[in-house]
C-alpha cells in the first residue's frame, strides 16, 4: 500500500493561527468586562465552593474537602483568584493560561502528525477546547460547567495521535514519549476518567509501533509529575483521591450523570456516530493500516465510556475521528474485496463523523462571541454577599424566582389513591417526621441568603454547617465556616460530619434523593440529631456520636 502524500503544514502559519485563536477567543471573553452565565447556576456554586476554598480558606481538594474533580481543574482558577482577580475573570485568565501551557505540546502534534488543512483544523480545535465558554452539546446558553471535562479532551487530543501516528518528518520520540507522559498525568490530576480510558489503548499503539524510547519517555514523565506531586503534597494527597474516587464509584446517586451505557452505544442521537467509528476501524485495516485501526478498535470502548461518564453525553471524539479518518486515506489505488476505493470509503466516515459532531464543534466555537453579546440589563452577582466576585453575573430572575415542585398525590390530596402506583423513592425521614416531597428547582441564591441570615441574626454565625442537600455552599453567603472535609457536592456518605457543629436539613432541597441519602447515612453511622431550630425553610440539629 502506498501512502497518500503527507506534506507537513507551515510551522509558522501553524502557530499563528493557534496564537490568533488565543487571542481572538480568550481576548473577547475579558472585552465583556465580567463573565455572565446562561445556565448551570448550580454548577458554577460548586465551581465557586471548590475554587474559593483553595484562594481564601487555603484548603486542598481531597485532602480538606471531598470532590472527585482533580486538583488541576481547580488550581488554575484558584491562582488567579488568589493573585487578586475576581471569580468571573479568574475563569478566563485561567481559560487563556491552559491554552498558552498547551499550545506547545498541540503544535508538535499537529505538525508531526497530521499535514495541511487538517493540521490547521487540529491545532484550531484544541485551542477551542481550552477556551470555550460551554461545554458542548447544541444548546447555545453560556456556561462554564464541566470545563474540566474540555480540558481533559484537550490533552487527550494531544497524546493520542502522538501515540497513534507516524510522525511527519524527523521522528522524536523522547520528546514526543514525554508530551503523552505529561498529558495522560494532568488527566489524572483533572478527572481521572480520561487517564484510565485511554491509558490502555496508547500503551497498546506504542508497544504495536515498537516505540520503546516513547514508551519509556511517557513513563518517566509521568512518574516525574507523580513525584512532583508527592513532595509537594505528601503520600496522603493520593490516599485521599483515591477515596473520594471510591466513594463516588460506589454512589447510588450521581454514578453516571446521563443516559444508560446501552443508549449512548445505540440510541437514535447516538448510533449513527457509533457506525462511523466502527466503518473507520474496518476501512482502516482494509486500506493496510492495520496498527492504526486495531488501535483505534481499542481506544473505541474509552470514547464510549467517557461519553457514557460525562454529563450531557456528548461524543467529543467525532473530531479526532474525522482528523484520523482524513489524515489516514490510503492513495487513490487502494481497494477492499468488495472493490470500494479506500480513499473514498474513509473520506465517507471523516466526513460522517465531521458532520455529527459540527453542533458541538460550532457551539464550543463560537461561544465566547455570543457571551460578548450576552444581555447585561437585569444580570447581578451571583455571590451576592462577595463584592470582589461581583463579576460573575446571571440574570436576576434565574437566582430570585423561586419554582418548587412536589408530589400531587401525597396524603389528603385529590391523588392519593395513586400514591403506591406512582414508583417514588423512599421518603426522608427525620427524627421519625416524614419530611414532604418538595424540591427547590430555582431560586437558588434566594435560598441561600435567606437561610444564611436566619442563621446569623440566630447566633450562628462562624459556625461550620453540613448541609442535608446537594451543595453546601452556605459560608459563601455569609458568616460561615466552610464545613472541613465536606463535600462541595454530595455524592453520597456524611464527609465532614465529625467536625460540623450544626446539620442543617432544608425543607425543600435542590435534590430530595440527597436529603434523604444524607440522613439515611448519618443514622447508619450512628448519629443522632437534636433539633436546634426550625423555621419555614430548614431545620438545624445538633449531631451528637451515639
Amino acid at each position: 500500500m502506498r501512502e497518500a502524500n503527507r506534506s507537513a503544514v507551515n510551522p509558522w502559519l501553524l502557530v499563528a493561527v493557534m496564537l490568533g485563536l488565543v487571542a481572538l477567543l480568550g481576548g473577547i471573553s475579558f472585552l465583556k468586562g465580567a463573565f455572565y452565565i446562561g445556565k448551570h447556576e448550580g454548577d458554577t456554586l460548586h465551581l465557586a465552593d471548590l475554587v474559593l476554598r483553595m484562594a481564601e480558606a487555603g484548603q486542598w481538594p481531597h485532602l480538606d474537602f471531598m470532590t472527585p474533580i482533580g486538583v488541576l481543574a481547580i488550581w488554575p482558577i484558584a491562582m488567579f483568584v488568589k493573585a487578586g482577580l475576581g471569580f468571573g475573570h479568574a475563569i478566563f485568565a485561567a481559560q487563556v493560561a491552559v491554552a498558552l501551557v498547551l499550545l506547545a505540546p498541540a503544535w508538535r502534534a499537529a505538525g508531526s502528525r497530521f499535514s495541511g488543512k487538517w493540521a490547521l483544523l487540529y491545532g484550531g480545535y484544541v485551542m477551542v477546547l481550552c477556551l470555550a465558554l460551554v461545554h458542548g452539546q447544541e444548546e447555545r446558553s453560556v456556561s462554564i460547567s464541566m470545563h474540566y471535562n474540555r480540558w481533559a479532551w484537550a490533552l487527550a487530543y494531544i497524546a493520542i495521535p502522538l501515540a497513534v501516528l507516524k510522525p511527519i518528518g524527523r521522528p522524536r520520540p523522547w520528546l514526543d514519549g514525554a508530551l503523552i507522559g505529561l498529558a495522560m498525568a494532568a488527566t489524572v490530576l483533572i478527572k481521572v476518567t480520561y487517564f484510565v480510558a485511554f491509558v490502555p489503548a496508547i500503551l497498546i499503539a506504542l508497544l504495536a509501533r515498537r516505540q520503546g524510547r516513547m514508551t519509556l519517555a511517557a513513563l518517566l514523565a509521568g512518574l516525574l509529575v507523580a513525584a512532583g506531586v508527592t513532595l509537594a503534597l505528601g503520600l496522603g494527597f493520593w490516599q485521599a483521591y483515591m477515596n473520594d474516587l471510591l466513594e463516588v464509584s460506589r454512589s447510588s446517586i450521581r454514578a453516571a450523570p446521563g443516559q444508560p451505557l446501552s443508549a449512548v452505544l445505540g440510541a437514535p442521537e447516538f448510533i449513527a456516530g457509533t457506525f462511523a467509528l466502527l466503518a473507520t476501524i474496518i476501512f482502516l485495516r482494509q486500506s493496510g493500516r492495520m496498527v492504526e485501526g486495531m488501535v483505534l478498535l481499542f481506544l473505541a470502548p474509552g470514547f464510549i465510556y467517557v461519553t457514557w461518564q460525562n454529563f450531557g453525553n456528548d461524543p467529543q471524539w467525532l473530531m479526532l475521528l474525522a482528523l484520523f479518518a482524513f489524515a489516514l486515506r490510503p492513495d487513490g489505488g487502494s481497494q477492499n474485496g468488495l472493490g470500494w476505493p479506500m480513499r473514498n470509503a474513509l473520506q465517507v466516515t471523516g466526513v460522517m463523523a465531521l458532520t455529527l459532531g459540527a453542533g458541538s464543534v460550532l457551539n464550543l466555537a463560537y461561544s465566547p462571541f455570543r457571551h460578548y453579546f450576552a444581555p447585561e440589563e437585569k444580570a447581578v452577582a451571583l455571590l451576592s454577599a462577595r463584592p470582589q466576585h461581583s463579576d460573575l453575573l446571571v440574570q436576576e430572575a434565574r437566582l430570585y424566582r423561586v419554582s418548587v415542585q412536589g408530589a400531587g398525590d401525597g396524603p389528603g390530596s385529590a391523588y392519593a389513591s395513586y400514591a403506591a402506583r406512582a414508583d417514588r423513592a423512599d421518603p426522608a425521614v427525620l427524627n421519625g417526621e416524614t419530611l414532604a416531597d418538595c424540591e427547590l428547582s430555582s431560586g437558588y441564591n434566594a435560598w441561600f441568603e435567606t437561610v444564611t441570615a436566619d442563621l446569623t441574626a440566630s447566633g450562628y454565625g462562624g459556625s461550620s454547617v453540613l448541609v442535608a442537600d446537594l451543595f453546601s455552599a452556605l459560608w459563601l453567603f455569609g458568616d460561615l465556616k466552610p464545613l472541613a472535609g465536606g463535600a462541595p457536592w454530595y455524592y453520597g456518605g456524611v464527609p465532614g460530619i465529625e467536625v460540623a457543629d450544626h446539620v442543617l436539613v432544608p425543607l425543600c432541597p435542590t435534590g430530595v434523593s440527597m436529603r434523604a441519602g444524607v440522613l439515611k447515612a448519618l443514622d447508619e453511622a450512628g448519629w443522632s440529631l437534636t433539633e436546634e431550630r426550625r423555621t419555614a425553610t430548614y431545620v438545624l440539629l445538633k449531631p451528637l456520636k451515639r
